[in-house]
C-alpha cells in the first residue's frame, strides 16, 4: 500500500525512530535484514541501482532541492514508511561527524557462490576482515575495476554496518556479495576452473610479472594474520607485493586495490 504523505515525527521516543536508531548495532541489522544509508548522493545510487527503501527520514529544511524532493516522491511511490522529522531527531538518527538531512532504511541483499564463471570472470575472496572501514573501501574498489563480488570467510565485519556502508560511497548496491563459512568455501573452491590467487609475504612470484589464468578467484587474508593455513594450501599460485621500504606489509585495501587493479588491468590471459 502506498503512503500518501510523509508523516511528521518530532519525539526520540518515536517506535519508527527507536526501530531506525536500533540499527546501529549488528545484531538487530542480523536479525532485521536491514540496514541504514545517509545522504542524498547515495540514496540516488540505491534507486539507480533498482533497491527500494523501506523507511525514508528527512529533515522538514532538507528537501528544498529537486533530488531530495524527488526521492521523497520515490520512496512513497515504493510504499516506503517516509518520515519528516525535526532536526533533533534526525542528529540522533545520523552520524555525529558530517550528519546528513536524509537517509534510507533498506533490505539487505545476499549472493549464493556463483555456481559458474566467465574466463575473464574475477571474484574476491576475504577472510575474516575485522576493519569495516577496510571492507567499505574494498567493495568500491571491486565496483571500480569490474569485478563480479566478493566472498566474506568466517566472522568478518559486517558490510552493512554504517561505517562499512558509508565507505562504500554507494557501492554496497552494485556488488554482490555472499557470506560462507570455511568448509563450504572450500568445498565450492574444488570446482574452481581458472587461477586461485592468495597474498602471501612468503611467496616468490611478484604479484606485477605473474600472468593470470582467467577466470581468477583473489584470496586476501585478515588484517594482521593474512590468510589462514588451510586457505594458503587451497590456492593454486602465491604472489606477493615487493616492498621497498622497512614495513613488510600494506594495508589490506590498498594492498586488494593494488592487486585486483594489476589482476583487471590486462594480466588476465584470456
Amino acid at each position: 500500500m502506498t503512503s500518501q504523505s510523509p508523516r511528521v515525527i518530532t519525539s526520540l521516543t518515536n517506535d519508527r525512530v527507536k526501530a531506525i536508531r536500533a540499527l546501529e548495532m549488528r545484531k538487530e541489522r542480523k536479525e532485521t535484514g536491514l540496514f541504514v544509508v545517509e545522504g542524498a548522493s547515495i540514496l540516488v545510487t540505491a534507486r539507480e541501482a533498482g533497491f527500494e527503501p523501506t523507511s525514508l527520514v528527512y529533515q522538514a529544511d532538507g528537501i528544498n532541492s529537486p533530488t531530495p524532493r524527488s526521492l521523497v516522491g520515490w520512496a512513497l511511490e515504493a510504499g516506503a514508511d517516509v518520515l519528516e522529522v525535526s532536526e533533533g531527531v534526525l542528529a540522533k538518527l545520523s552520524a555525529k561527524d558530517n550528519p546528513q538531512t536524509m537517509l534510507g532504511v533498506f533490505k539487505q541483499r545476499w549472493a549464493s557462490l556463483p555456481a559458474t564463471a566467465g574466463k575473464d570472470d574475477c571474484w574476491l575472496a576475504l577472510e575474516e576482515v575485522r576493519d569495516p572501514g577496510n571492507l567499505g573501501t574494498i567493495i568500491r574498489t571491486v565496483d571500480a575495476v569490474g569485478a563480479q563480488g566478493i566472498i566474506l570467510i568466517g566472522n568478518s565485519c559486517d558490510p552493512y554496518s554504517r561505517e562499512a556502508v558509508r565507505a562504500t560511497m554507494g557501492s554496497v548496491f552494485a556488488v554482490p556479495l555472499v557470506r560462507t563459512t570455511r568448509e563450504e568455501f572450500l568445498a565450492w573452491r574444488a570446482n574452481w576452473r581458472g587461477d586461485v590467487v592468495g597474498t602471501h609475504l612468503e611467496a616468490r612470484e611478484d604479484f606485477r610479472r605473474a600472468v593470470y589464468q582467467g577466470p581468477v578467484l583473489l584470496m586476501m587474508g585478515s588484517e594482521g594474520p593474512g590468510l589462514s593455513e588451510s586457505l594458503t594450501r587451497s590456492c593454486s599460485r602465491l604472489v606477493k607485493i615487493p616492498m621497498a621500504g622497512r614495513l613488510d606489509s600494506l594495508n589490506l585495501a590498498v594492498a586488494t586495490a593494488l592487486t585486483l587493479y594489476q589482476i583487471r588491468g590486462g594480466a588476465l590471459k584470456m
